[in-house]
């Protein structure tokens, strides 16, 4: 799905005539690695998950890297910013848009998170500012982590539109695939 400024708008547009006031955007952020052991050769997708800080609201929780919509800021402006601040990395491409949700926040305000895929360059560089840790979370492995019910939708939701997919490369596959074209 394009995520047109028309586009960026109606959500809020909808999410106001349904009297939410205060929102948010989570980025959905990916990578492939190749797999060891019995999934050797195998490309395995990853999604980015950052742990709470102990002092914050929802202490220890994982969840995606998201944050509040500030007053004049548009979606991606405000997911960029946010997937900058909480993970130091560059956001480069919204690929398409999930889905939201909605939740109570700390002041007991109805929150609505919209969340989006998005294009990172250099993903497995995360530098957190605001968070104590971080995973990259599998379809075997996410529903091991203290993760509210909503990401988890999501995060299945995503494992599951992938999982039949073949065409998927990881990164160190195409490098290795450019590199053999660029001797020919």
């Amino acid at each position: 799905m394009t995520c047109t400024t028309t586009f960026y708008k109606a959500l809020i547009e909808n999410a106001t005539k349904e009297s939410i006031k205060r929102f948010v955007v989570g980025g959905i952020i990916k990578r492939t690695i190749i797999g060891k052991g019995p999934l050797e050769g195998k490309s395995i997708e990853q999604i980015l998950i950052l742990k709470r800080h102990i002092n914050d609201f929802l202490p220890g929780i994982y969840e995606l890297p998201s944050g509040r919509v500030e007053e004049g800021e548009t979606l991606k402006g405000a997911l960029f910013r946010e997937i900058a601040e909480e993970t130091g990395l560059v956001a480069k491409e919204i690929l398409n848009y999930v889905n939201h949700f909605d939740y109570s926040s700390k002041s007991g305000n109805i929150t609505r998170q919209f969340n989006f895929v998005v294009k990172v360059d250099n993903p497995s560089n995360v530098r957190l500012s605001e968070h104590d840790g971080y995973a990259w979370v599998d379809p075997s492995d996410f529903q091991n982590y203290n993760i509210t019910e909503n990401v988890k939708r999501i995060l299945k939701e995503q494992f599951e539109s992938t999982k039949n997919t073949d065409d998927k490369k990881p990164l160190d596959s195409n490098l290795k695939k450019r590199k053999r074209e660029s001797k020919i």
